[in-house]
């Protein structure tokens, strides 16, 4: 078990063959209709596919298999804008244990259905992230349940890294890998996967320009909180970056982009009609940025795109397809 605030190369290794038997080794596919648009070669990493349709599920796993019983026999809880929500639901039914959500009133009604149809119980709370986390300790405390972070936890980390072992695997060549950027545990165990394998490969992060945290604390050189704005990007809306991640994106990640809701919206576009994929506006906004011009490519780069998850309402996905 990991002890230290971040996951290593073995801990991804050892995540990677813990979750196996229950994820899909998501494709990478080749992208050629948006190519000639961006100037690269472009590979999606599509983690819509995954069977919750988001790559929580990845560290959700690791985090519940890597707990004893006695720890889990109570039940697990989380805070989570929905995706990871999803994820430990799924893992929670798979363990026959209780899982207990607490998810901001603003949160798409999809991700609350899908969260409730997995079997677990959602409780809607108003209030920030730091909020909605004090909540799920004072719930915790009372009921002996497990806390499973979305993005602080290590072991959650080295399951999201296996996304990034997977990209190496099929694409041993990449060059340029773009990750989408919210609590900061997605990039923090990609960028150490690659990074710690292969580390020429150059890793950028996608922040929505109406959340710039991460951008801002690099500038700062310390955390840096900001007012939560509305962003269409609603899986990156955070208004602090994580305690743990944060320095893991110091010392892994090449550049941290910003990109404007009108650029995620275009990303979403291109993907629905150029690759036939439905991606949540997190989910495109490296596509987004690739249109956008933000990150510097040449022609024979390739550059793999992190698709993080699928997850949105039909009904919003109808206005932004018109």
């Amino acid at each position: 078990m990991t002890m230290t605030n971040h996951p290593t190369i073995e801990d991804i290794r050892q995540a990677q063959e813990r979750i196996k038997p229950y994820i899909r080794h998501t494709p990478l596919l080749r992208a050629e209709k948006i190519e000639k648009a961006v100037g690269c070669q472009v590979y999606l990493k599509p983690e819509t596919l995954q069977i919750t349709g988001a790559f929580k599920i990845r560290g959700a796993l690791n985090k519940s298999l890597s707990l004893s019983r006695e720890e889990i026999a109570n039940g697990m809880i989380a805070t989570s804008s929905g995706n990871h929500a999803q994820g430990l639901a799924y893992a929670a039914r798979l363990l026959g244990v209780k899982a207990i959500l607490v998810v901001p009133v603003t949160t798409p009604k999809i991700k609350i259905e899908n969260t409730e149809a997995l079997g677990a119980e959602v409780i809607l709370f108003d209030g920030d992230t730091a909020a909605r986390w004090r909540k799920v300790y004072e719930i915790a405390e009372k009921n002996k349940y497990a806390v499973v972070h979305a993005f602080e936890d290590p072991m959650v980390m080295a399951g999201q890294g296996t996304i990034g072992c997977e990209i190496l695997d099929d694409l041993n060549d990449v060059d340029t890998v773009i990750i989408p950027m919210g609590g900061g545990g997605l990039i923090s165990g990609i960028a150490t996967a690659i990074k710690e394998t292969k580390p020429s490969v150059r890793v950028v992060g996608a922040e929505p320009s109406l959340t710039p945290k991460y951008f801002h604390s690099r500038i700062n050189k310390e955390r840096t909180s900001l007012p939560l704005k509305n962003t269409i990007a609603d899986g990156l809306r955070i208004s602090v970056p994580g305690q743990n991640p944060y320095p893991i994106i110091e010392k892994y990640v090449d550049e941290i982009i910003l990109v404007d809701d009108e650029h995620i919206i275009a990303g979403m576009r291109v993907l629905a009609k150029d690759a036939k994929l439905i991606a949540e506006p997190a989910a495109s906004i490296g596509i987004g940025a690739l249109l956008a011009g933000s990150v510097k490519v040449t022609p024979q780069e390739k550059v793999c795109v992190v698709l993080s998850g699928g997850n949105w309402d039909l009904s919003d996905l109808a206005e932004i397809y018109k």
